[in-house]
């Protein structure tokens, strides 16, 4: 049976083969047709009102690319070995961020397989890939996507993204897929032929704004609502990252959000496994992660980049774009006690009052990184934090009352960058990409981005981009490796240090000599963020991990070199 949605055409016809098979109409807008002797691996089009074959909007396969046929593509046909498998809950958990793309040399699904047991001897608990659909050309962040119920022939295609999870899941690894549901790709976008997926007005710097509550509406809401199904019960994946959900233009009493959650919520109790949904959003609004009984939206978690924010800022000293309000040990206090920095707060970067207080939210129902995608692919030569940073700041994080996640390669300091890389095909988006990104950053501090970021449409750009796995194999690189693996170890072995109330969190800081210390139940995270030596005023205490063999007591404190920390538990 073939099936689309097109409520404004007079006639719709699938191809197939070169010959067109009309399609009735079957109410709401919605075309049907059934075709002998189409079945699994049979190629085919759509055609409205007699015009240019566009592929299915719920293309489940595209083997040529964005702009070739659809193919019929049948979930029933791979054969799962996960049938044990319960799921992943979020609380307590790590999460490990990877673009499938550069993780490996091959840029593959399968290739992927064979670092899962780098990332199980690391103790993640989720992998989480950036998004999969088909996007323009041969290499690309995801964020591009069009196509979006395919999966990219790029890195495997459908069949490679299953044998993928279910190998994460013989592993005892959860899955979370990124997905963009607040804009298309500029290339391949071709659902506007097909209905009011767009508002006509409404846009973000991404694209135009997808249509959730203007007419027409109703499909378009079911349109991404089903998409998202699709992954959690046909790719078995145990969770979602929803990009961008500040971009969703929804004024509908009922957010697309709350919805979402209710209908998977409904899915995870059909299957009897956890299913995750967490935002990344510019709100600092706890209510998205406010169960709806209590008038939230009910999702699990959300990103916080105030988090990242004050980390960073406080390791690097940079205070350029939305850093500015960053930097200081009493700043990164408060986000280490209260979530955010900017809960209802003035925000200079802003120029306005931004967020609302979230003390009362569970720590790990925020996702919090010392580096991800984002930090790294928007600076425009795609650097990451030196490992004497790494070392305090995964300290930080790793103890936090926050889910940790990490980013590819962090765990062992990999000198290679993380660059903005496309492969646009048409000759005019070519061109002007490098600027239209440049753009994109001015105000950011970033505005030297012309001058410093590589082409993104050259494709050493991207081949850059990929992890060297040589390098967990040196020394410098391996000692890093082995403080990631210690730290994860330890916070699971005491549970003080998953405890999400932020209410139970204090920290005491020298602003003047840059040492702060984290107080976690019984124990204490003692941290020196300056260049020089300092003791830090201690009790005397047991000393349980270290990033530094130098630190130990002195008097009535703990010396500590520079750049290091220290996990105590007072006598």
């Amino acid at each position: 049976m073939f099936e689309v949605w097109a409520p404004a055409a007079t006639t719709v016809e699938v191809e197939i083969g070169g010959v067109r098979h009309p399609m009735h109409a079957a109410g709401g807008g919605w075309w049907r047709a059934e075709v002998a002797d189409a079945d699994h691996g049979t190629d085919y089009a759509f055609r409205l009102d007699g015009g240019q074959p566009y592929p299915d909007p719920r293309s489940r396969r595209q083997p040529y690319g964005i702009f070739g046929p659809s193919r019929v593509y049948d979930h029933a046909r791979f054969t799962w070995s996960d049938h044990g498998w319960r799921g992943r809950d979020l609380r307590g958990s790590i999460i490990y961020e990877l673009h499938v793309g550069t993780f490996t040399p091959e840029g593959t699904f399968e290739a992927a397989v064979g670092k899962i047991p780098h990332l199980v001897e690391l103790g993640v608990d989720f992998v989480e890939l950036m998004p999969v659909a088909p996007v323009p050309g041969r290499y690309n962040w995801g964020y591009d996507g069009v196509d979006l119920w395919a999966v990219t022939e790029n890195y495997g295609g459908p069949d490679g993204l299953k044998v993928f999870v279910d190998a994460c899941h013989a592993a005892g690894l959860g899955v979370i897929l990124d997905v963009v549901y607040n804009h298309l790709g500029p290339s391949g976008n071709f659902l506007h032929q097909f209905g009011p997926y767009f508002h006509e007005s409404l846009g973000s710097f991404w694209g135009q704004a997808v249509n959730l509550d203007g007419p027409g509406s109703d499909e378009v809401r079911r349109y991404f609502i089903e998409n998202a199904l699709q992954w959690l019960r046909d790719y078995h994946v145990d969770g979602l990252r929803l990009d961008a959900v500040h971009a969703l233009h929804d004024k509908r009493a009922v957010h697309l959000l709350e919805e979402l959650a209710v209908e998977v919520d409904r899915l995870a109790v059909s299957l009897g496994r956890p299913l995750t949904l967490i935002a990344e959003s510019d709100l600092n609004d706890p209510r998205l992660v406010t169960p709806r009984e209590a008038g939230g939206m009910g999702l699990d978690a959300a990103w916080n980049d105030d988090v990242h924010h004050a980390l960073h800022a406080a390791l690097s000293g940079e205070r350029h774009g939305y850093y500015c309000d960053f930097g200081s040990l009493a700043v990164l206090a408060k986000t280490l006690t209260h979530g955010y920095l900017h809960d209802g707060t003035y925000s200079t970067f802003r120029g306005r009052s931004h967020g609302r207080p979230a003390r009362h939210v569970p720590g790990y129902r925020f996702v919090c990184a010392l580096q991800n995608h984002d930090q790294i692919g928007n600076r425009a030569e795609g650097d990451r934090l030196p490992a004497e940073l790494l070392r305090v700041g995964a300290g930080l994080l790793l103890t936090s009352p926050f889910t940790p996640m990490l980013f590819m390669g962090e765990e062992w300091g990999a000198s290679t960058p993380f660059l903005f890389f496309t492969d646009h095909e048409e000759p005019e988006l070519a061109a002007t990409e490098a600027e239209r990104r440049r753009r994109e950053f001015i105000g950011f501090g970033y505005d030297d981005w012309a001058e410093k970021a590589p082409d993104p449409q050259d494709e050493e750009t991207f081949r850059r981009s990929k992890l060297d796995w040589s390098e967990p194999m040196r020394e410098d690189h391996r000692s890093l490796l082995t403080w990631y693996r210690d730290l994860i170890a330890l916070r699971k072995a005491l549970p003080e240090l998953a405890d999400p109330r932020l209410t139970e969190v204090r920290v005491d800081y020298d602003e003047q000599d840059r040492w702060l210390v984290v107080h976690r139940g019984g124990l204490r995270v003692a941290a020196n963020l300056g260049r020089d030596p300092v003791t830090v005023p201690l009790t005397p205490a047991r000393v349980l991990l270290a990033s530094d063999e130098r630190i130990g007591r002195s008097g009535d404190g703990l010396a500590m070199p520079g750049r290091s920390l220290a996990i105590v538990r007072p006598a």
